[in-house]
């Protein structure tokens, strides 16, 4: 369920109480830990965190006038979301992530950069912690850059004729 709140303080008058208070808590969070760079705003119907245009002058390359978002925060029907975009490929920070997660005990339900929740204390904070402060602009921009870049087909070996 995708808000049409343009701004943050309607997306959050918008919410229950106990949702409005679990988004709260989760934007006070990213705020003291990820890199002061990233913008809040609203994108995407949800609190999204995104690396400006005057950092990253391309944008989101399916739609460039879009910031390039880094994360996402979102009160679903039925759920809450934490879309952690640095997350969705194969990369060191998933690998650690999924492994902080494992350690924790708690029960990690994740897509693809998704990680799913029914309340805040079913988090595993520490590792959302770590993930936000081992992730800056420039690594974040230079991981997106590297990950959109065309993969190089291995050369076909030439066999000698003997």
């Amino acid at each position: 369920m995708q808000s049409c709140a343009t701004t943050i303080a309607a997306y959050l008058a918008s919410l229950p109480e106990a949702r409005r208070a679990a988004i709260q808590t989760l934007r006070e969070l990213f705020k003291k830990h990820m890199d002061p760079t990233f913008v809040e705003g609203m994108h995407y119907g949800m609190v999204g965190y995104c690396v400006p245009h005057s950092a990253f002058p391309p944008g989101y390359h399916c739609d460039p006038k879009q910031p390039l978002l880094f994360a996402g925060i979102a009160s679903q029907k039925n759920h809450f979301s934490l879309h952690l975009m640095c997350l969705s490929s194969e990369s060191r920070q998933l690998t650690n992530f999924v492994t902080d997660y494992a350690k924790s005990g708690k029960k990690l339900d994740m897509g693809k950069s998704c990680v799913r929740f029914k309340k805040v204390e079913d988090l595993h904070l520490p590792a959302i912690v770590r993930h936000l402060e081992s992730v800056s602009v420039k690594g974040y921009v230079e991981h997106y850059q590297a990950v959109l870049q065309p993969k190089a087909k291995p050369k076909a070996k030439v066999r000698d004729k003997k």
